[in-house]
């Protein structure tokens, strides 16, 4: 029998365009046909909404086309009335009779780079057409031959369901029949017709359970939020001026089933809520909860930007740990990883047969470090892909910041890359402008479109004006992290207390550039695995001094301009370093010693949220001042930390030395008696219990200052004082 090429291309899934010969049409003037492909079918008749008998359509090829004449007046709705080779009958909506479920402004917004709410276009959606519920796919591809969506419910036939492409290179298809919890994945010929591995939805919300790779129909809109007064106050908890400390986490390792099995989002958000709160944290961080193949990349190499991991549950249950957050006063900050992604055969790499998403060259395409595909930043669609997924996480998740992984990787065209192994930029240099352009648009459309919400940037070098306004020219992020601080104050912290004095500088050389940026002093995840050590185990000395330091370190860190994060397990001390694959030690905390570290995190965070001269000030010289910064024979540093209101002030010493510092005199700004308000060196902290109470200030002219106070300094330990009364 012969067929003709348009027959033959239906049945062999390469006819380009299956809405224009599927479905119902007007082939001559007054003469409709049916077209439907449906392999397993021995009968198929078509009728109207009213039940009507149609006509019967004939098999046109015995792989599983029908097709026929119907007895109508011009297009109507219908349905199929299909009995199958198995014996059974079913009425079925033939998916190539409903129209677009994009619309022509969607898609010149995507061309243009522009569509901020791309994801309700793009992806699978449970949606309605012509009174039809079914689920809409839509997916960029503008190179393949063909895409289809496949799943159970066309026995993963990539023949069956092939889609409509539009100009731009959108394909989409409406499915009526399927709804939410439908697995699916998209089948895709590339350029030459040649068959690629099935892809995910790269808007995919739900990823199926690892080892599944598949995506999942989920509808978003579910969900009941309960956190209505957070959402309307967190501009407040998350301003210049507002205290912020944040617990770095792991979802998967921060406390595991006495099985090994992982906790689930609800497990998380019954116990680690509390514990959170209950150590006084303003913020969480989680370490990216975005879909990813490899435990071992801890989030960073994601696969799924669009769906938080199936490891610990659902969207929703994901949901519903962000929402006790909020409902507990914490905001949630998640780690935002759009500098890579891996090679996976069913991620983005060569999506849709070339290098779509990715920089064909290796120069600009691949990291030499990672192993994994850079994003072509100056593609209009790829951009607003990203920019489109930082919105929907703030929109969709309530998330209030993401923190942008490896910024410096993407504003250097050479980063870790050796002579001949990169491309200038058309003006020679080694910036990559068109990763700089993306990150400006980023963040001008974070803060825009979501006020209060917040962007934190990764950034190792010395690019400048990274937390500063787009419109002054700079990368327009809120926040930096402080990575030279972190490596300096670490490389203090490590030195043998006797020969501190010859790295002195380390302490204090972070005050020169303290206010050029908006920064977060971050003891991260970075900073406990790869061999580095555990936090404890980089203090030097015997036990005692290990312990004690670690206290002194983190009273530095609480009263040092700049916010504050840590990441879990330095709250109680862990000696080992940070492994993925297991929990914490937890029983470390029926260790006094342990447990004292936990306590005193808790009393900074305490101190820290209550005294406005601790964190109202952080990003301008006024709030800081140094008393002493240059005592380095005995490795003490004075200072003032000061609020908006001339009355809040903080005293902080630190005596990085274990040696007690007897009548050790600290100028002051006035005549007024000081109380500690917090010492690392007290007894209940694991200390020596060297304290002052409250000490008065005397007419004792001291680093150059009118008045002073004379204190016992506690070893290795950091004192703050509040003046409470003003002699007059």
């Amino acid at each position: 029998m012969n067929h003709d090429p348009q027959t033959l291309s239906i049945i062999l899934g390469d006819h380009p365009d299956p809405f224009a010969y599927l479905g119902m049409h007007e082939e001559e003037v007054g003469t409709l046909v049916v077209r439907a492909f449906l392999p397993g079918a021995s009968t198929v008749t078509v009728v109207s909404e009213d039940g009507r008998d149609l006509g019967e359509l004939k098999q046109a090829h015995p792989e599983g086309l029908f097709a026929g004449e119907v007895d109508t007046q011009g297009r109507v709705p219908y349905r199929l009335n299909v009995a199958w080779e198995s014996g059974e009958r079913a009425e079925i909506e033939d998916p190539y009779r409903f129209p677009p479920v994009l619309g022509e402004t969607d898609l010149y917004l995507f061309g243009e780079g522009n569509h901020l709410r791309l994801y309700e276009k793009l992806g699978s959606h449970v949606v309605e057409v012509e009174g039809v519920s079914g689920v809409g796919f839509a997916v960029w591809a503008p190179n393949a031959s063909r895409v289809s969506v496949v799943g159970s419910f066309n026995v993963w036939d990539g023949r069956r369901h092939p889609m409509r492409k539009h100009p731009g290179g959108v394909w989409e298809i409406f499915i009526p029949g399927i709804g939410e919890g439908e697995v699916y994945k998209y089948e895709i010929k590339g350029p030459s017709g040649e068959l690629l591995p099935l892809k995910t939805d790269p808007f995919g919300f739900r990823a199926e359970k690892l080892p599944g790779i598949a995506s999942i129909v989920h509808d978003p809109d579910r969900y009941e939020w309960g956190d209505a007064n957070w959402m309307e106050g967190r501009a407040a908890h998350n301003a210049l001026d507002a205290p912020m400390a944040a617990y770095e986490l792991h979802l998967g390792s921060w406390r595991r089933n006495p099985d090994g099995t992982y906790y689930t989002y609800e497990q998380l958000a019954e116990e680690l809520v509390p514990y959170v709160a209950g150590l006084g944290y303003t913020h969480v961080e989680m370490l990216p909860p975005t879909e990813y193949p490899f435990d071992g990349s801890w989030g960073y190499q994601p696969v799924g930007l669009y769906a938080p991991t199936s490891r610990f549950g659902t969207p929703d249950a994901f949901k519903k740990l962000v929402d006790e957050f909020h409902r507990a006063g914490i905001g949630v900050i998640i780690d935002w990883v759009p500098a890579h992604f891996p090679e996976d055969p069913h991620g983005l790499a060569a999506f849709d047969g070339t290098h779509l998403y990715e920089h064909a060259d290796p120069r600009q395409g691949r990291h030499p470090d990672w192993g994994t595909l850079i994003f072509n930043y100056g593609r209009n669609e790829v951009r607003n892909y990203l920019v489109a997924n930082a919105l929907f996480w703030l929109s969709e998740y309530h998330i209030d910041g993401l923190r942008v992984d490896a910024v410096a990787s993407m504003l250097y065209l050479d980063y870790s890359r050796e002579e001949g192994q990169w491309l200038p930029n058309e003006r020679g240099g080694n910036e990559n402008l068109e990763a700089i352009a993306f990150l400006q648009n980023m963040n001008e459309a974070v803060y825009a479109e979501h006020p209060g919400a917040i962007t934190i940037a990764e950034e190792s070098t010395a690019w400048p004006m990274v937390s500063r306004p787009t419109s002054m020219g700079g990368l327009g992020f809120g926040y930096k992290w402080n990575m030279g601080w972190m490596h300096d104050s670490l490389e203090y912290m490590r030195e043998d207390p006797i020969n501190r004095r010859y790295h002195h500088d380390k302490l204090t050389f972070g005050l020169v550039y303290a206010f050029n940026e908006n920064f977060v002093l971050p003891l991260s995840h970075d900073e406990v695995v790869h061999g580095k050590g555990s936090l404890i185990n980089k203090m030097p000395g015997d036990e005692w001094q290990k312990f004690a330091t670690l206290r002194a370190y983190h009273g530095f860190m609480y009263t040092h301009p700049g916010k504050s994060l840590l990441f879990m397990g330095g709250e109680i001390a862990q000696s080992r370093e940070w492994n993925h694959d297991t929990q914490l030690d937890w029983p470390l905390l029926e260790d006094p010693k342990n447990a004292g570290i936990s306590t005193l995190i808790r009393d900074l965070n305490t101190l820290y949220k209550k005294t406005p001269a601790l964190h109202e000030i952080d990003f301008e010289p006024a709030g800081f001042e140094w008393i002493e910064g240059g005592d380095k024979d005995q490795s003490v540093v004075s200072f003032l930390r000061r609020g908006k209101s001339p009355e809040d002030e903080a005293l902080v010493v630190c005596n990085f030395t274990p040696v007690i510092r007897q009548g050790y005199r600290v100028g002051v700004p006035a005549e007024a008696t000081y109380e500690e308000a917090l010492n690392t060196d007290d007894q209940r902290y694991g200390g020596s219990g060297v304290t002052n109470g409250v000490v008065a200030a005397k007419s004792i002219p001291s680093n150059g200052r009118e008045y002073s106070i004379s204190l016992d300094l506690p070893p290795l330990a950091v004192v703050v004082f509040k003046p409470s009364a003003i002699s007059g």
